[in-house]
């Protein structure tokens, strides 16, 4: 006789994070980030389902599913270009491990916040309807606005959205705009409503997993004569970033407080059923810790004189060369890492090392047998993706300069390795920074010597000097040449973080704007509309915002230019200007892509 067998299908834990921003919130905080890069984010965290809620719009999501599409489109016609092809391969491999679902954080009547979650073959057209009939207006649909006027309550909110077949998720309940944060001003028996109606599924907070006797978790256990559903609870890390935000603990990024559920298969049908059970022990808060993936921080970090990578490495091979070279020159300089086994674009998979054990100890056999003096570095292995890179870290040297086979002097300037000159081998040898290098003409502020300042002012330091910069958009600092290359130093405006080495090639959306305006388009002081030395140079509609190009003018005769600024930007002295702006902005753009009054 046989046994039945009864047992259900087996479950495994995944680790789900369902209330991610996108750009298409107003209120991100990461400029210039792609889907692919907020993808590779949720993968570096180890995140096996998401879902992209943006403020009362889908059209995060949207640009998301329009752009694979897009790429999809290129392969089958036979069009697409290698870059692109390895774009669409990148999403195909992280798709396959992460489950995308479509959403939206709705801001119901009072301010209170709503997570409608959706299986991802639902129609856009249909969350933009369900949007439109919780109230947001049509012309605030593709926004990501916060703030939307008169909107359906909470309860009509939870309605609508489950007859449309989603997950209703009361977001950070008990935390900001949640419907049980304490201190609210409003009845008990709408407190009940909003935390108790059958057509929510779950609450959102942030004591997860506490054992506190005044935990949210003991006061949703059903045992209160009030409150007598039992609830299920999770968190999520509502991100409007990539990464937390060094200055506030409190804004987090991408899986930085995910939730973990227990699930027969990785489903949207699947998380539904959990939400709909009584089944309590299905979620939790996250009991294992993911290991940072050190290729992904690095290529947010990007290549420059203290970080390279090498996407391939073959025995005795012109890449240990070129590995050897880099060795030497950090050690020269303030020390790095070098990256053995990827590329340094996100777009690119990781290709990894072979036997890279072997490999590693090639390495640490050629540092010992051919850098002079020695140096002390660490050669070491890493798990990255289902693949093995190599790390070597590079400390300062204490004892330069290091050479290799005990001739070659190499020096690391941005990203390029190459042999020192004589004025730099000497700075080496006194133990002196390395001299500053000599800027090709037409890149650089003038000379003292030159009779004329050039047209924009671009300081080496990248220091203010005095300057009174608008409250957003970019300003180019600094243009370098190296070997028939431009590299541009760039600050931006809305936290003054600059950033080097950007190139054509990479800068993307605002940043790219500002190279193809100041490669092609230098400023002519007789066509800037001028209020002092605070100035109009240019006006477009990008982005679905008004967007100024100012110029300030210094005592000295140079002009600076800020690029892509909008109206939140005319800050401080600026802020006179905003009526002429907007005057200018009436004159030249069509009415349905100006700006309010």
């Amino acid at each position: 006789m046989t046994r039945k067998k009864t047992r259900r299908g087996r479950r495994r834990w995944y680790r789900m994070d369902l209330h991610l921003h996108t750009p298409a919130s107003e209120d991100w905080r990461d400029p210039d980030v792609t889907f692919l890069d907020w993808l590779r984010m949720a993968e570096a965290k180890g995140l096996d389902i998401v879902a992209m809620t943006d403020h009362n719009t889908v059209a995060g999501y949207a640009r998301f599913k329009e752009e694979i599409e897009h790429l999809e489109w290129l392969e089958q016609t036979e069009r697409i270009l290698p870059e692109e092809k390895q774009r669409l391969d990148a999403y195909r491999e992280l798709l396959a491990k992460i489950l995308v679902l479509p959403g939206f954080e709705f801001t119901a009547a009072l301010g209170f916040h709503i997570l409608g979650i959706f299986p991802p073959e639902t129609p856009i057209r249909e969350l933009e309807f369900l949007l439109l009939k919780l109230g947001i207006p049509a012309d605030k649909l593709d926004e990501g606005a916060t703030v939307v006027g008169a909107t359906a309550d909470v309860l009509t909110a939870y309605r609508l959205i489950r007859e449309a077949g989603g997950i209703v998720i009361a977001a950070h309940a008990n935390s900001s705009h949640g419907v049980m944060m304490r201190g609210l001003n409003i009845g008990g028996q709408t407190r009940i409503a909003y935390t108790q109606d059958p057509n929510l599924h779950a609450l959102e907070v942030t004591d997860l997993g506490s054992r506190s006797r005044n935990s949210t978790a003991r006061f949703f256990d059903g045992s209160k004569p009030e409150y007598p559903r039992r609830m299920h609870l999770i968190q999520g890390s509502d991100a409007h970033g990539l990464e937390a935000d060094p200055k506030d603990k409190n804004r987090l990024g991408i899986g930085d407080r995910p939730t973990e559920i227990a699930l027969e298969e990785k489903s949207f049908a699947a998380i539904k059923a959990v939400f709909e059970s009584d089944e309590f022990n299905r979620i939790r808060k996250p009991r294992t810790r993911v290991q940072p993936d050190p290729v992904q921080e690095a290529r947010r970090q990007g290549e420059g004189e203290r970080l390279s990578f090498h996407k391939r490495i073959t025995p005795k091979g012109g890449e240990q060369e070129r590995i050897l070279r880099d060795v030497v020159a950090m050690a020269n300089g303030q020390g790095g890492r070098i990256i053995v086994g990827a590329s340094g674009k996100s777009t690119e998979p990781v290709v990894g090392v072979e036997r890279p054990r072997l490999t590693a100890r090639e390495l640490e056999e050629a540092l010992a047998q051919r850098v002079v003096p020695p140096v002390n570095a660490r050669v070491s292995t890493a798990a990255v993706r289902g693949k093995h890179v190599i790390l070597i870290d590079v400390p300062p040297g204490t004892d330069k300069p290091y050479a290799l086979d005990g001739q070659e002097i190499y020096v690391r300037r941005g990203k390029e390795t190459r042999l020192a000159y004589r004025d730099e081998i000497i700075a080496l040898v006194r133990q002196e920074p390395l001299p500053p290098e000599e800027p090709l003409p037409g890149t650089e502020v003038a000379e003292e010597k030159q009779e004329e300042p050039p047209k924009e002012a671009l300081p080496r330091d990248g220091a203010l000097e005095g300057r009174l910069p608008p409250g957003d958009g970019v300003e180019i600092v600094r243009v370098e040449e190296r070997q028939g290359k431009r590299y541009y130093t760039i600050r931006d405006l809305r936290n003054h973080q600059v950033i080097t080495d950007v190139t054509r090639e990479s800068a993307k959306h605002l940043w790219a704007y500002a190279i193809q305006r100041y490669e092609t388009t230098p400023v002519d002081p007789d066509r800037v509309t001028w209020f002092g030395d605070l100035g109009i140079w240019h006006l477009e509609y990008r982005a679905g915002k008004v967007r100024y190009d100012l110029v300030q003018r210094l005592p000295d005769g140079r002009l600076v230019v800020y690029y892509g600024v909008t109206e939140d930007g005319f800050i401080g002295p600026w802020a006179d200007m905003l009526p002429i702006a907007r005057e200018m902005a009436a004159l030249h753009l069509p009415e349905h892509k100006r700006s309010p009054a």
